[in-house]
């Protein structure tokens, strides 16, 4: 159901739309700077003490500021348009499935990185022609560093699998991890995304989003020589 929707270029402008299009927004917005700051919470600043070198350290702690910075800028819009403090309450909106991952070790992080931010580039993708352009705009601000933190994953992971340690580390968490990501990008026929794509905010439904996630992860575990475990391709 994507349709054409004029671009709204400021948040006075915003504010002259209908309350769904200023909903669908709201939503949006809230989603990105509540995950941005709890996964920078339970896996990006954890991973600092657990990464195995100065060097891994360093490219952490870029990691992890980068991820705070962009909940700092997803919260700025948040309150320019005048979102309530008390939408961001865990009560009002929970965190993604995903964070519920107990992080313990280096290579879990690195197929974290790998796996879970090669999902958030396609949820950013689909923002960087929304028709609110100040959201279209943190999109294309944080897109790079959304693929830096992706390549990070692949980078360290490359590194891992050549030993033979380091490669069963890595698909374990693979394994252990991966079940947790298809359902990071929303139900079928999600009303939700109906409307997000009506606004022009978003460009495909969830379920064509995650088709293409699976097709993208299974290429890069296939780089590694390693592999996917078999997961429902719908979300539950």
């Amino acid at each position: 159901m994507q349709t054409s929707y004029p671009e709204v270029k400021t948040i006075a402008e915003l504010r002259a739309q209908p309350e769904g299009y200023q909903e669908c927004v709201r939503k949006l917005v809230i989603s990105h700077a509540v995950n941005e700051l709890y996964g920078a919470q339970v896996f990006d600043e954890p991973a600092i003490a657990l990464a195995p070198t100065p060097y891994s350290k360093w490219l952490t702690c870029r990691v992890a500021m980068e991820e705070y910075h962009h909940h700092v800028r997803f919260k700025g819009l948040a309150d320019e348009i005048g979102i309530p403090v008390e939408r961001f309450d865990p009560k009002a909106k929970a965190p993604l499935s995903i964070f519920s991952f107990p992080l313990r070790t280096w290579a879990e992080f690195c197929v974290i990185k790998l796996l879970a931010d090669l999902g958030e580039i396609l949820q950013v993708e689909d923002l960087l022609h929304c028709s609110f352009v100040p959201l279209r705009n943190l999109a294309r601000t944080t897109m790079p560093e959304e693929k830096f933190h992706a390549q990070f994953g692949k980078e360290f992971c490359t590194e891992l699998v050549k030993t033979e340690q380091g490669k069963h580390e890595v698909q374990d968490a693979i394994d252990r991890y991966f079940p947790y990501l298809p359902s990071f990008f929303g139900k079928s026929g999600s009303r939700n995304n109906e409307l997000f794509r009506k606004f022009g905010l978003k460009l495909r439904r969830n379920e064509e989003m995650r088709a293409d996630y699976l097709v993208r992860a299974q290429a890069v575990v296939k780089e590694l020589n390693l592999t996917l475990p078999d997961v429902a391709a719908e979300a539950a």
